[in-house]
C-alpha cells in the first residue's frame, strides 16, 4: 500500500557500498526503519543530504506493516532549514535531540501530536536568533506530555519531594533512592513553566544546566530502561556558558 507522510530523520547508518539504513519518525505511522539505495549519479531523486539529523521530509513509500525495513518511493524536503546547517550551536542541539529521540521513540506507533510537537520545535529552533541555552531542557520536559509519563503536578509545592519512578510530587521520602529533595524538585517544578518564548528568563550556569539535564535524562532512563548514555551529551555540555 502506497503511504504518504511527513517524516523526521533520527539516524542514518551506511549499509554496504551504496545504501543507508534510516530511522524516521513519521506523522502517519510512527517510528519506522527504511533501507535506501543511493543513486550513482547526482540526478537521482534520493540524495544523501536528505538524511541529516532532524531533517523534515515528505515521503511516499510502499508500507508493509510486518516488514523490518520499508522502501522509499519518492522523497523531498518538507521544510528546508535556513540557519541550522550553518550554526554549530544549533547543529549540536539537534544532534543531541536526534539521539535522544532515537531511543525515546523506539516503540512509538501513530502519535500525530508527538510528531507535530517535534516538528514545530525544530522549526522554532531554525528561526530563533538567540537565547537557545535552555532549548533542550524545555524540549525534553514538554516531550513527556506526549509519550505517557508526564509528571503529576497536582501535589507540587516548594516543600515536596519528587518521586522520579512514579512521576509525582509527594510529602514523604519514597522507599527507594530515585527521588529529588525539595530544593531540586522545586527547580523541576519551575522548569515545567518554561516554553520556548519564556525560557530565556530562566538563567543557569553551565554546571547547573548540565546537572538539570542529567536529572531529566535519569528520569527518562527510569521509564525507558533500555536507554543508554547519550554520546552527544558530551558535546552539548561544552557549548553554553
Amino acid at each position: 500500500m502506497l503511504q504518504k507522510t511527513k517524516a523526521i530523520v533520527l539516524h542514518s547508518l551506511k549499509y554496504g557500498d551504496s545504501s543507508l539504513i534510516i530511522d524516521l519518525l513519521t506523522e502517519e505511522e510512527g517510528r519506522l526503519t527504511f533501507i535506501v539505495r543511493l543513486p550513482k549519479t547526482p540526478k537521482g531523486k534520493i540524495k544523501k543530504q536528505y538524511f541529516q539529523p532532524m531533517t523534515l521530509l515528505d515521503i511516499a513509500f510502499d508500507f508493509r506493516p510486518h516488514a523490518s525495513m520499508q522502501r522509499i518511493k519518492d522523497i523531498r524536503i518538507d521544510i528546508p532549514f535556513t540557519t541550522i546547517p550553518f550554526d554549530p550551536i544549533k547543529s549540536s542541539i539537534l544532534l543531541f535531540i536526534s539521539e535522544f529521540l532515537l531511543y525515546i521513540t523506539r516503540s512509538e506507533q501513530y502519535n500525530k501530536a508527538l510528531y507535530q510537537f517535534v516538528a514545530k520545535s525544530v522549526e522554532w529552533l531554525d528561526t530563533a536568533t538567540d537565547h537557545l541555552a535552555n532549548f533542550h531542557l524545555t524540549f525534553m520536559l514538554h516531550l513527556s506530555k506526549f509519550i505517557g509519563f508526564h509528571p503529576n503536578l497536582s501535589e507540587a509545592t516548594p516543600y515536596a519531594f519528587f518521586d522520579l519512578r512514579n512521576a509525582e510530587f509527594c510529602y514523604q521520602i519514597p522507599l527507594h533512592t530515585d527521588y529529588l529533595k525539595p530544593n531540586e524538585a522545586n527547580i523541576v517544578l519551575k522548569l515545567f513553566r518554561m516554553n520556548y518564548e519564556s525560557m530565556h528568563l530562566f538563567r543557569f550556569s553551565r554546571e547547573e544546566r548540565n546537572y538539570i539535564t542529567e536529572i531529566i535524562l535519569r528520569y527518562y532512563t527510569l521509564h525507558i530502561p533500555s536507554m543508554p548514555t547519550l554520546n552527544s551529551f558530551a558535546i552539548l555540555k561544552e557549548i553554553f556558558e
